[in-house]
C-alpha cells in the first residue's frame, strides 16, 4: 500500500498504474491480481487507507466545533496527500472508513436536533465545501510553483480590462488573498456555520 500512494503521489492519479506498481515492488503485474482485481479496487484502498488517518470525533467539544474539528481534518488531510481529493472527487464514496468518517459527522448532526433530510443535506453541502475548497488550494499552489503557470495566470489578470470588469480588476489583490490558506478556508467555513447555527 505505501508503495502504491507513493507513487501516486509522485506521478499523479493519471499517470498511475498497476503495472508501475508492480515494477517498483520488483514483481509481475499478475502478482498485484491476488490483492487487487483491477485498478479501481487499488484506488479504493489507497482512499479507505488515507480516511482512515481522519481521527474521531471529539465527543467533549460543542456541536458546532465537532463539524468544525471535521471539515479541518479532512482538509488537513487532503493537503498532506493530495491524491486523496483526487480520489475522492473522482471515485465513488464506498469503502468503510469513508462511512466511518460520515457516519461521525452525521451523528453529529443529529444529535444537535436535526432531522434527517437536513442532516443528509448538511453533510452533502459541508463535504462538498471542504473538497472544493481544498482541491481549488491545491490547484492554486501547485500553479505557484509552476513559474510559467504562474506568469501566465498573473498576465491574464493584468490584461483585463478595467472599462469591462471594474470589481474584478480593483479586486485582483485581494482576490489573490483569499486563493487559498487557513484563514479563507475557515471563513468559508464559519459562513456555513453561521448559516447552520441560525
Amino acid at each position: 500500500m505505501r508503495t502504491a500512494l507513493d507513487l501516486m503521489e509522485a506521478k499523479g492519479l493519471h499517470a498511475f498504474s498497476l503495472r508501475g506498481v508492480a515494477g517498483e515492488l520488483g514483481v509481475g503485474p499478475m502478482a498485484l491480481y491476488t490483492y487487487f482485481r483491477n485498478k479501481d479496487d487499488l484506488y479504493d484502498a489507497i482512499r479507505d487507507h488515507l480516511m482512515a488517518l481522519v481521527p474521531d470525533v471529539p465527543q467533549d467539544l460543542p456541536w458546532l466545533d465537532q463539524v468544525r474539528f471535521v471539515c479541518r481534518g479532512l482538509r488537513a488531510l487532503m493537503l498532506q496527500h493530495p491524491c486523496l481529493a483526487q480520489l475522492l472527487a473522482s471515485r465513488p464514496l464506498s469503502g468503510k472508513e469513508t462511512a466511518r468518517v460520515a457516519e461521525g459527522l452525521l451523528g453529529v448532526l443529529r444529535a444537535a436536533g436535526l432531522e434527517p433530510e437536513a442532516a443528509a443535506r448538511t453533510h452533502t453541502t459541508l463535504f462538498t465545501y471542504v473538497l472544493g475548497a481544498t482541491t481549488w488550494e491545491i490547484q492554486m499552489a501547485s500553479e505557484r510553483l509552476d513559474p510559467d503557470a504562474w506568469r501566465r495566470l498573473r498576465t491574464s489578470m493584468e490584461s483585463l480590462s478595467a472599462h469591462e470588469f471594474p470589481t474584478v480588476v480593483e479586486l485582483a489583490p485581494e482576490l489573490a488573498r483569499t486563493s487559498g490558506g487557513d484563514e479563507q478556508f475557515d471563513y468559508g467555513l464559519d459562513l456555513l456555520l453561521a448559516g447552520l447555527a441560525s
